[in-house]
């Protein structure tokens, strides 16, 4: 287990500034959500004209707000182009100084409570005021808020249609900082049994479930790569999947796995992306996202594949 004096390092080289490279934000602010014990913020993007009732719900990483993110991965350019609605919550600095969602606190990650509960009233706003389809919300988002989205995947997994995690961990893995960064680092893992079990408590529902996405780096120094694996294992037991994955494929270059469930429906993939560090996976020739601070073009839009795995990209369009 990491020392006190080494969790702290940690906990300084996050301490930097809110992305600046930003100056103009596509993003409106929510103004009036109902109940908001997370003290969270929400903005949205809505094109003229929407054209598929679906909503991709995007949950931003450290030191990083909304508007980065979206200007870094892309997601509203894209929503503009296909015609879906986008919505980012955002964290507050008096919750946590480095703008990390609290993934790792009980009292934010349970049922009907703090971060959680927040977002879950962001997303019944947008879905009432915006005509969305509830059969087609979708989630998604990096690192913290990576894990976050895991955790809105676990305890409301009747809001969800899909969610795509991306260089984070599983729901419930650690309950202190100290813990989170041990986590983050590989140490201290729980069985995939007992990972299994806390998915299982995070709520009562019976399914259908959401299917899962996950990307992750294979030189990723920030977030271990065996997180993604516990991930895997944590959400195979709701689709009841077996080991080896059902299929594994090359896609641009790097390994795809894909395990399906008893009816052969594909419901868990894992991307493992060569040699990419810590961050969302951009492809910026191809029109979508900025690189920055952990986003990163390596020539493979996690993006554009994320959102035509979930029907958001017809599969015969170009991007």
């Amino acid at each position: 287990m990491r020392s006190l004096s080494d969790t702290v390092e940690r906990l300084k080289r996050y301490s930097l500034r809110p992305d600046s490279i930003y100056d103009e934000s596509r993003l409106c602010e929510l103004e009036d959500f109902g109940k908001n014990p997370g003290e969270l913020t929400g903005w949205h993007h809505v094109p003229h004209g929407l054209v598929l009732p679906a909503l991709v719900v995007v949950l931003h990483e450290c030191t990083q707000t909304a508007a980065s993110y979206d200007e870094g991965s892309g997601w509203s350019k894209l929503a503009d182009d296909f015609g879906f609605a986008v919505l980012f919550p955002e964290q507050a600095r008096q919750n946590n100084r480095n703008l990390c969602f609290n993934w790792f606190y009980g009292s934010d990650v349970d049922r009907e409570h703090g971060e959680v509960k927040s977002i879950r009233e962001i997303i019944a706003t947008m879905i009432a005021d915006q005509g969305i389809d509830p059969r087609r919300v979708f989630v998604t988002g990096l690192s913290a808020g990576g894990a976050m989205a895991n955790a809105m995947l676990a305890v409301y997994p009747e809001v969800f249609a899909g969610g795509a995690i991306i260089a984070a961990l599983p729901y419930g893995a650690a309950v202190t900082i100290p813990q989170a960064f041990d986590r983050m680092r590989g140490y201290g893992l729980s069985s995939p049994e007992s990972s299994q079990k806390r998915l299982r408590a995070a709520s009562s529902h019976a399914g259908p479930w959401p299917s899962i996405s996950v990307w992750q780096g294979t030189a990723d120094t920030t977030v271990d790569q065996v997180n993604a694996e516990a991930i895997v294992e944590q959400w195979s037991a709701v689709y009841d999947v077996r080991s080896p994955p059902a299929k594994h494929t090359n896609v641009e270059g790097h390994d795809h796995f894909v395990w399906s469930d008893v009816c052969g429906h594909e419901m868990i993939e894992l991307h493992r992306i060569k040699d990419m560090g810590h961050g969302t996976p951009l492809d910026t020739a191809g029109g979508y996202g900025r690189a920055g601070p952990f986003l990163l073009d390596i020539g493979i839009s996690s993006t554009k594949h994320i959102a035509r795995g979930w029907g958001l990209i017809p599969s015969f369009a170009a991007v």
